[in-house]
């Protein structure tokens, strides 16, 4: 018998094989369910619960010891009494704990951002056509208009779009349909001084120094303190 007629002989004798040997019936685990108004808040609870503990860093939470103490507490079966003195020491060490490390972590995004802007700023004012004025400001002329320019007591109409680094939009009025009218010394202080450079009916790109922008306070859920701004700014009348 030759090679190919073998594997033939043995393919078709393990098929008859399979088809003689009762097959095992494998039962499937029922598929998880709420499907009562106790499950549904239940599991919701377990959820937000989970989402706060999971924001806990590692080292300080342990999963197996809380399934514990959460079921012998619902049985009224503590293993290890905790009275009420210990409890509120726990508690205070964990909040201390947390302080500390949020602070760590504060810290160490502020120095990430400052060290974004610096980063960009240094690249940035290499690039043909951005200006770099004596505060630190940059800018690109995008479009240059012919009118007037506005003074430090004027007030302005412009349409504008602000972007941080990554390139995300964090406010836009043409998303909104609508410019926006304001005093030129009311704004932070790079709008203050680009505005001033800029004649009617012009369209710059400021990118403003953190120092020049929102500094450590940051504006917003996007803004980060000490964040480095670019806005794109379009002004289209001075108003006396």
């Amino acid at each position: 018998m030759n090679i190919k007629s073998f594997v033939l002989v043995s393919v078709a004798a393990l098929a008859l094989a399979n088809c003689s040997t009762p097959q095992k019936t494998v039962a499937q685990p029922e598929k998880f369910q709420l499907r009562t108004f106790q499950d549904s808040i239940s599991y919701a609870m377990g959820i937000s619960s989970g989402e706060n503990l999971r924001e806990m860093p590692g080292g300080i939470f342990n999963l197996a010891v809380f399934e514990k103490g959460l079921k012998e507490s619902f049985k009224d079966s503590l293993a290890i009494e905790l009275d009420e003195a210990a409890s509120r020491k726990l508690f205070q060490k964990l909040n201390d704990t947390m302080q500390k490390i949020e602070k760590i972590k504060r810290e160490e995004q502020i120095a990430a951002t400052r060290a974004e802007g610096t980063a960009f700023l240094e690249e940035n004012a290499k690039k043909p056509g951005v200006v770099t004025t004596e505060s630190g400001l940059q800018y690109e002329v995008l479009r240059e208009g012919n009118g007037e320019k506005p003074g430090p007591g004027d007030r302005v109409k412009v349409n504008y779009e602000g972007k941080l680094l990554d390139g995300t939009v964090f406010d836009s009025s043409y998303k909104r349909g609508e410019p926006l009218v304001f005093g030129v010394s009311q704004v932070i202080n790079g709008w203050t001084e680009g505005l001033q450079l800029m004649s009617i009916g012009s369209k710059y790109r400021f990118y403003i120094p953190q120092d020049l922008a929102y500094g450590e306070r940051g504006a917003g859920k996007d803004i980060k303190p000490y964040a480095t701004l670019i806005f794109d700014v379009e002004l289209l009348e001075v108003l006396k």
